[in-house]
């Protein structure tokens, strides 16, 4: 018995999945939607990093910011020097002493409950706007995770229905006919979940981030009001 083509045969099959040889021959509606899950899962990788970095550094910023502010001698310096960086904390601060100066450029105002209502006001929306500001790129991140999954099933389901196909074609069901194409068709929902399981952990964690973040702002706004309202009492 001749073994040589045996163990030629041994040799060449594959031991493990290729991605590459997967994708290389898939069908082109299939490739499509691995290429476009590859690159939402780099977009959601470039974002988990960047927004890594950014809500680190705001969070220090702030910190920095209101240790300096409750011990400068002139606030009006302070917060227009750190309002020219794009200090999240610098902004609120500035939005409720503008809002002060609209208030008393005439003296005491004569309303003093709406006056410490407006100062609530504008606070609390430079705040919101602040957090909206940090929110904003983590929609993608939404977006991927809950379309990703079915983006890929779809691809799955295409995959599976050019192999049932195949088999008319070529009047054979056999695992060698139909294996090749689910294995390609499965690739798709494989790549679709590896998009869409970063980008949910990352949106929830991200979400907690910007969610302690807005309350350090709207404490930061608490603390400053009460203070402006004492400043109102005195006049």
């Amino acid at each position: 018995m001749n073994l040589l083509p045996l163990l030629a045969a041994s040799a060449e099959a594959p031991t493990r999945l290729n991605p590459l040889q997967l994708f290389l021959d898939a069908d082109v509606v299939v490739q499509a939607v691995m290429a476009g899950l590859i690159l939402a899962s780099i977009w959601v990788w470039m974002i988990i990093i960047s927004f890594s970095f950014r809500i680190a550094r705001e969070k220090n910023r702030c910190a920095k910011f209101e240790g300096e502010f409750w011990q400068a001698d002139d606030f009006d310096v302070l917060v227009k020097e750190k309002v020219k960086s794009g200090n999240p904390s610098a902004r609120v601060a500035a939005a409720g002493m503008s809002e002060w100066r609209r208030s008393t450029k005439n003296g005491a105002p004569s309303d003093r409950d709406g006056a410490r209502q407006r100062l609530t006001v504008a606070m609390e929306s430079q705040v919101a706007q602040e957090a909206d500001n940090l929110a904003d790129r983590l929609n993608f991140l939404a977006t991927v995770g809950s379309v990703a999954p079915f983006v890929g099933l779809f691809g799955t389901v295409w995959g599976i229905m050019n192999s049932f196909f195949q088999i008319g074609v070529q009047e054979n069901s056999s695992l060698a006919v139909v294996a090749p194409g689910i294995s390609e068709a499965l690739f798709a929902t494989a790549i679709g979940l590896f998009a869409a399981i970063p980008a949910v952990i990352a949106y929830n964690r991200f979400s907690h981030n910007v969610n302690s973040l807005e309350a350090r702002l709207q404490r930061f706004a608490d603390r400053f009001h009460a203070s402006l309202s004492r400043e109102l009492e005195r006049m």
